[in-house]
């Protein structure tokens, strides 16, 4: 019996070494061979130890690696299991260093088996990563761009119901930045996509010159108000300190222009004060007047103001004192030549565009009296006509602009040069804005003390009247216009005391 026994044994023990001799290498063998293929990035010597690869394995991994931007793959394989006769796996985990986002960490399996008496690769999908399984897919795709965040001067944010978005989303494209980053994706049929790295570019942050308080404050006045705007600048730099706009059918404070009225008298009055013509004249305001042999023009309410000096013709807004003396005193150019020195005619490159005002030479002396009160061929943006009291102010017109002058430069090219304007004329129409404020038709509105400025009232084809006020207190020049609003004493006036009385 012990006999036959230990037959039987070493029967059973020479069947299996014959059966083993028929299987070439050892699971081990195959797995390390591929892992090392892998490391070295040799695919297609993975591809001869994988069973029946497929005809895009080569292609597959390349695409993969290419796609995901890999630089390099560390491997490290755990420890061989037998999983049934003839079959094992070898757990492993790994990490891909993707260029966008650094080293990315996975952990597969790799399953073996044998087949045609070789020790081969089962391979899938997931076998490259466990997330390709069931027709899963791995990108990397582009973040949205991102959008430059803009900043007071003081390095606030900038509110959403400022009313200066139109401006901000000008300036949005020049400073965006071109993509937002990457992140890699994975999807798998029938889920939503996730997120699984992301490499976010943060935003450009860029400061304007707006004035954080300044900006509130011109926003609030005009809560409420349709069809509006404000514009404010310091007049020593240029700087815009707010621009809060509420007008209506897309027009823009810095582009369209519309009749500026009596606001535009303050050049018609530093023509006549370039002419000769003294603050305390004595002039007539009549009612009406009209010009010999030509058309007339009236006052607000055909008002008689009787004599006055040219100051309180100023004051008081006097269109037949005004059309009067130009008329009779400036030579038909001298107008335009002064419209010129105050910044018509000119482009003012904020970093978000922006124009003055237009005048053309006065076809004839009616034309030349339209013009001088505001009226004719005189054309003006609220931007220009804050401006225009900016340079009153500070005896200097300057371009303004919403940027560092720099941005300025690089978006826009080169502002006009400041025009240094006559310390005469400019000290007279200080006191002359300060007598509109005082006794004038800006007089008992609720300003605050120190103001000084110009009401207008400007006729349209098509509506109710412009209103207008500008002005300025000490180093704050501002615009308020109010489109189709009527009066600007009625319109303005009160806005700006909204204004001002909020800084």
């Amino acid at each position: 019996m012990l006999t036959v026994a230990v037959l039987a044994i070493l029967g059973a023990y020479g069947f299996a070494v014959a059966s083993a001799a028929r299987v070439r290498g050892t699971a081990g063998q195959a797995a390390d061979s591929y892992f090392e293929a892998w490391r070295e990035g040799d695919v297609r010597a993975m591809a001869r130890l994988v069973y029946q690869a497929p005809s895009d394995f080569v292609s597959r991994h390349l695409t993969f690696s290419e796609e995901l931007h890999v630089q390099k793959i560390e491997l490290r394989p755990g420890a061989l299991k037998s999983t049934g006769e003839g079959t094992a796996e070898v757990p492993f985990t790994g990490t891909r260093t993707l260029r966008e986002f650094g080293a990315w960490p996975f952990a597969g399996t790799l399953r073996l088996a044998v087949r045609d008496r070789t020790w081969k690769v089962l391979w899938s999908p997931e076998t490259l990563h466990p997330l390709l399984a069931g027709g899963g897919t791995l990108k990397i795709v582009e973040l949205e761009d991102v959008k430059a965040e803009f900043l007071t001067s003081e390095g606030d944010r900038i509110p959403h119901d400022s009313y200066a978005d139109a401006y901000l989303e000008r300036l949005a494209p020049e400073f965006a930045v071109a993509s937002g980053g990457r992140a890699l994706v994975a999807a798998a049929p029938g889920q939503p996509e996730r997120r699984l790295l992301t490499h976010a570019l943060d935003p450009v942050v860029q400061r304007t010159t707006l004035s954080r308080p300044v900006q509130a404050a011109a926003a609030r006045a005009l809560d409420g108000v349709e069809d509006a705007a404000i514009v404010a600048l310091r007049p020593s730099t240029g700087e815009v300190l707010a621009v809060a706009d509420r007008l209506g059918d897309g027009h823009s404070a810095f582009d369209d222009l519309f009749p500026p009225g009596s606001s535009f008298k303050t050049i018609t009055a530093a023509a006549l004060l370039a002419s000769g013509l003294d603050p305390a004249a004595e002039l007539s305001c009549p009612g009406d007047y009209q010009i010999p042999l030509h058309r007339s023009f009236h006052n607000a309410g055909f008002e008689d103001h009787g004599t006055v000096s040219f100051t309180d013709a100023f004051a008081l807004s006097c269109n037949t004192t005004f059309v009067e003396q130009v008329t009779t005193r400036l030579a038909a150019g001298d107008l335009l030549a002064t419209a010129g020195q105050w910044g018509f005619g000119r482009s003012l490159p904020t970093g978000a565009g922006g124009t003055c005002g237009t005048m053309e030479e006065p076809e004839d002396t009616d034309w030349l009296g339209a013009d001088a009160i505001g009226q004719g061929s005189v054309q003006a943006t609220p931007l220009c006509m804050a401006a225009v009291a900016a340079a009153v102010q500070s005896g200097t017109w300057r371009s303004p602009r919403l940027l560092p002058e720099k941005e300025v430069r690089r978006l826009e090219g080169p502002p006009p040069k400041p025009v240094e304007l006559d310390a005469g004329i400019v000290d007279a129409l200080r006191g002359m804005m300060a007598a509109v404020v005082d006794h004038g038709t800006a007089s008992g509105a609720g300003l605050p003390a120190g103001v000084a400025g110009k009401t207008g009232t400007a006729e349209t084809i098509d509506g109710a009247d412009h209103g207008w006020f500008i002005g300025y207190r000490d180093d704050l020049a501002f615009c308020v216009f109010v489109r189709h609003g009527g009066a600007g004493r009625t319109a303005a006036l009160p806005i700006t005391s909204r204004f001002l009385n909020g800084l």
